[in-house]
């Protein structure tokens, strides 16, 4: 297990880059898997989630080509040349081994959505971590299309077992509020007979009802239902994909609670489903703008510039807490460094993710000197307007990893980060590029 520290220093200056956005790199590559001809995936994550995506598309005999391109960070902090991914899909087979989605819910989620449909038997798992995280969410919805998925611990964890077969459309309503849990349902919807609607009881990110149409699958939206018709007549796309805004948020971060920083991120994707985060900054006083809005594909885009802000604590009510559900960590560190006592609550998913990231953040709260009280929700968090430091274990969850290396930008004694080697997860780069910036 690796550490890194990161101490008081100069503000953040300049422009960067970020990644591409996770998310959207894992559903190119399992629909390029699916859809007959040719996909282009354009600038895709290189982090291990979005390359165990890949992996599982190549073991169902998908062929990958991948380009050169930046593993890292290049000038500046930028993610350099942007790599590109050719996938040849259309015709997958069953595996001779056992499917590996790493630490990838994401990928194991959707892959079994991808699978559902498909005539042969899988077996899908992935590291101790996410094994431990729930998959009935997605084998109910899957099963009122006709699926036969099964897991361990009366079909709960993982590993899933995949019985390929006719699907038939359904109305399907979704019992947790979770992008991965439809997507998978989308994903084997357009390969069932018939119309299937599925009905969220709360608006998730929408890239997979973006991306389809592109893949020659039409999709109607209506406030929380989708509807697509199956089997799509799927071809392969090219797919640009924009900056990974959860990547950008730690560096937005950075920039509000360091005095004196003034930080342009380029090209990141600013899809409304994912943008709660900006506005939360922007509450709190950091000043946030967004600069030449532009398109990737059907993502929005734009350059993002923040400036560091006095901070007032926030309320996060549930309702706002799914959309905010991969950036909450960070918040609390934020609300630290708010003078005032800020709320966080309707976040119990966040116990089911790559850890505990409730018990977690608070005990890495603690260890470097903030009042915090952990509720079964989140947490209330008494904020100095600084840290003391110290030293914390990220619990091998890239998202704790780096709201903690940002804290130690701005703590008394600075912070050690226990597992740091996590945020290679979804940004290989990620300590570089902050370290570019204060230079």
């Amino acid at each position: 297990m690796s550490r890194a520290a990161t101490r008081p220093g100069r503000a953040l200056r300049g422009e960067t880059s970020v990644p591409g956005d996770k998310s959207i790199t894992q559903r190119a590559v399992l629909l390029g898997a699916l859809a007959p001809g040719e996909t282009r995936v354009i600038g895709g994550n290189p982090g291990a989630d979005a390359l165990a995506a890949l992996g599982i598309a190549r073991a169902l005999g998908a062929r990958v080509r991948v380009s050169a391109g930046a593993r890292g960070a290049g000038a500046r902090g930028g993610v350099g040349k942007r790599a590109e991914w050719r996938i040849r899909g259309g015709t997958l087979a069953e595996s001779e081994r056992v499917l590996d989605a790493k630490n990838s819910g994401t990928a194991l989620r959707l892959a079994t959505g991808l699978l559902a449909a498909q005539p042969f038997l899988s077996i899908l798992t992935g590291d101790a971590s996410l094994r431990r995280r729930p998959v009935d969410r997605v084998i109910g919805p899957l099963r009122a299309l006709g699926a036969d998925v099964r897991a361990r611990a009366e079909d709960r964890l993982p590993p899933v077992v995949v019985r390929g077969g006719p699907l038939r459309g359904a109305a399907v309503p979704t019992r947790v509020a979770s992008a991965q849990v439809k997507s998978a349902v989308l994903l084997a919807a357009i390969q069932a007979s018939g119309a299937t609607t599925v009905e969220e009881p709360a608006a998730t990110r929408d890239h997979t009802e973006r991306m389809l149409p592109l893949f020659g699958a039409p999709v109607v939206r209506e406030g929380t239902s989708v509807r697509v018709e199956g089997p799509a007549r799927l071809h392969g796309s090219e797919i640009s994909v924009p900056g990974d805004l959860s990547a950008a948020a730690f560096l937005f971060a950075a920039a509000a609670i360091v005095p004196g920083s003034d930080i342009l991120v380029r090209g990141v994707g600013v899809n409304p489903t994912r943008t709660a985060f900006l506005d939360l900054l922007a509450r709190m006083g950091a000043r946030v703008e967004r600069l030449d809005p532009r398109s990737a594909g059907e993502e929005p885009v734009a350059d993002v510039r923040v400036r560091t802000g006095s901070l007032a604590p926030v309320l996060v009510e549930e309702r706002e807490a799914t959309g905010l559900i991969d950036e909450l960590p960070l918040v609390a560190v934020l609300a630290a460094f708010a003078r005032g006592r800020s709320v966080i609550r309707g976040a119990r998913e966040l116990a089911l993710k790559e850890s505990n990231r409730i018990a977690t953040v608070a005990a890495a709260l603690r260890a470097v000197g903030a009042q915090v009280e952990e509720r079964e929700d989140g947490w209330e968090i008494e904020g100095k307007g600084a840290l003391r430091g110290g030293r914390v274990d990220a619990a091998r969850d890239h998202r704790i990893a780096m709201a903690f290396l940002v804290a130690g930008l701005r703590a008394k004694e600075g912070v050690v980060v226990e597992g740091a080697e996590a945020a290679a997860v979804s940004d290989p780069g990620f300590l570089a590029r902050l370290r570019s910036l204060t230079r």
